[in-house]
Parts: structure tokens; C-alpha cells; sequence
């Protein structure tokens, strides 16, 4: 067994002993997450992806472990849009809060699925065409850009409309309850999906949609052009997807009443997506002018942490400014 090998099974393993503890002790089954229960979860998730990366840093050396802080930090953020897209469909078909922690356990799990899935495909056609790397960084500078120039006043993701939900209700009996919450139910003879059942599905294929971005911004991170350096990167971009997607459910719970109060992230977000389609696009002058691959990873992360970083804090500013407005509005109100 190789070294890459022994990290791959020792990632295994604590994520495995990982989901025992976070569903046997942090969390009960059809029972409602408390914010401070969501808040230990969250904590736990991000602790052991950083263990992680001290590991990685050990076995791999600085540049794979800084790659993959980078990664998990760009999906991490990522999935603060997944968290607003995950909401309306909850509320869009009526699933009980009781719920929420089975559904989104097995559509994460479904996801992540689909994740290595996408992530072996791109990475093995980048090493195989560099050149779609370009295309790639084209994608990503054009997605920031209308990410960035979006109105808040665009129209609303309608999970109902969607053509998932449109392509599952051609193609598959469903019924328009939860089925106490179980995802088949007999009646009338026949079997049929439940609500929850649509909802795992769409979870999945949601995230999916948000993997179009974000997998191939770690791939402009992540160093996969470096002839032999292919087996460390898929494992630095496997690893960094599935501790960030593990982490969403507790996300979700922390998150859900406050994830409409982080109004600017989603330009933080935009400015790094551009800055690491640019980099891609641009790798050849970069490296000329950086020829270092670690100083561009540190760069990289720089970048990623102050954008990120920024946007939140200038988020609960510009909120607690606006708060700040409507009391004097209110006092003034009362004057007159």
C-alpha cells in the first residue's frame, strides 16, 4: 500500500466513524435539530476537515494540504447558496421539520455520489486535453460575471417548475403527501414515490447543478497540469467536496434563519469565481511571473479568505446599518 493509498483509507475511515457519531450521538432520528445541537455539528464537521488537512500536510507535504484548504473553503462557501436553493424546496413540498435531517442525509450522500463521479471525469479529461482548462476558466469568469450583476429581484427558483420535478412526475408514480414520512406507500394496490422521495432526488440533482461551478473552480485551485501530480490532485479535490458537502447538513440547520443576512456573499463569491477563471485562463503568464506552485496556491487562498471574509462581515454591516435605519424610521414615526 502507497502512501496515497493509506490516506485514501484513512479518509474512509473517519468519515465513516464520522457520519456513526454525527447521526448515533449529535443527532436523533425524526427528531428537530436545535440550533445549538446544529452548532456542535458544524463545529465538528470543520474541526475534522482541518485535522484533515494537518494530516494531509504531514503525508503530502505543504502545497497539497494549502490546495485543499483552498478547495474546502471556495465549496464551503459554495454551499451557502445550496443552503437558500435546499429551503425552497422544503417549503415548496411541505416536508416536516422532523424531516429535514433524514432527507437531507441521504440526498448529500446521493450528491456526493454524483460528486466523484463528475470530479473523475474532469479531471481524467484534463489531464488527458489541458486544454479544457480554458474552457473551464471562460466558464467560471463568465458565471461570476452573472452572479455579480444579478438583481436581487430576479425570479425565484420554483422547485415545483423545475425540470426535475417536471421529468419525476412523467416518468414515476407520486403521490402528493409524505407518506408519514416514508418514501413509498401502498395504496389502492399500486406503489408509489412520496414527496420526500422527490425531495432526495432533487436535493441531489441541485447540488449537481451548484458542481458545474464549483468543481471546476477547485480545478483551476488544484494543480492538475503537473505530470505526475494527478493522483494527489484528484485526492485533494475528492477529499475537500466530500468534508464540504458533509458539512452542509449541520450548515443547513446553523444557517437556515440567518442565510438571507449574508446579502453580499454572493458578489464575494462572484469576484473569486472570475479571479480563478482568470488565473486559469491566464496560467501561462501567471506561472512566468509566480513560477512557484506553492506561492500561487498561498496566493490563491489569500484571494479566496479576504473575498470571502470580506462579503460576510460587509453583509452583517450593511444589516446591522439597515437595522439601525428602520429603528430611527421607527422612533421617528412615534415623534410624529
Amino acid at each position: 500500500m502507497d502512501r496515497t493509498q493509506l490516506i485514501y483509507l484513512v479518509f474512509g475511515i473517519v468519515i465513516i466513524v464520522a457520519l456513526i457519531f454525527d447521526l448515533g450521538l449529535l443527532s436523533k432520528k425524526d427528531k428537530k435539530v436545535t440550533i445549538k445541537q446544529a452548532l456542535y455539528q458544524t463545529f465538528f464537521w470543520v474541526a475534522l476537515a482541518l485535522i484533515f488537512c494537518v494530516f494531509l500536510w504531514i503525508e503530502e507535504g505543504q502545497k497539497p494540504a494549502l490546495e485543499y484548504l483552498s478547495a474546502y473553503l471556495m465549496e464551503w462557501s459554495l454551499s451557502i447558496d445550496n443552503i437558500f436553493v435546499f429551503i425552497l424546496i422544503f417549503t415548496a413540498f411541505g416536508v416536516k421539520e422532523k424531516n429535514y435531517g433524514r432527507v437531507l442525509l441521504l440526498g448529500i450522500l446521493m450528491a456526493i455520489v454524483f460528486r466523484i463521479i463528475f470530479i473523475t471525469l474532469g479531471v481524467a479529461l484534463v489531464q488527458k486535453f489541458s486544454w479544457i482548462l480554458y474552457i473551464f476558466g471562460a466558464f467560471l469568469v463568465y458565471t461570476g460575471y452573472k452572479m455579480f450583476s444579478a438583481d436581487d429581484g430576479d425570479d425565484e427558483f420554483n422547485p415545483q417548475q423545475s425540470k426535475v420535478y417536471k421529468t419525476l412526475k412523467r416518468f414515476l408514480p407520486l403521490v402528493p403527501h409524505d407518506g408519514n414520512g416514508s418514501f413509498r406507500v401502498h395504496e389502492n394496490g399500486k406503489k408509489y414515490f412520496t414527496t420526500l422521495f422527490v425531495v432526495v432526488i432533487m436535493l441531489a440533482a441541485i447540488d449537481l447543478v451548484f458542481a458545474l461551478d464549483s468543481i471546476p473552480a477547485v480545478m483551476g485551485i488544484v494543480d492538475t497540469r503537473t505530470p505526475g501530480y494527478g493522483q494527489t490532485a484528484r485526492l485533494v479535490i475528492y477529499t475537500s467536496n466530500i468534508f464540504a458537502v458533509l458539512g452542509l447538513r449541520s450548515l443547513f440547520f446553523l444557517l437556515r434563519g440567518a442565510v438571507n443576512k449574508f446579502d453580499y456573499l454572493p458578489k464575494g463569491i462572484a469576484i473569486v469565481l472570475i479571479f480563478i477563471g482568470a488565473k486559469m485562463l491566464a496560467e501561462h503568464w501567471f506561472s512566468m511571473w509566480i513560477p512557484d506552485k506553492t506561492t500561487q496556491v498561498f496566493i490563491s487562498l489569500g484571494f479566496i479568505m479576504v473575498c470571502l471574509g470580506g462579503s460576510i462581515f460587509y453583509s452583517m454591516f450593511m444589516d446591522k446599518q439597515k437595522a439601525i435605519r428602520e429603528e430611527e424610521a421607527h422612533y421617528d414615526d412615534q415623534a410624529h
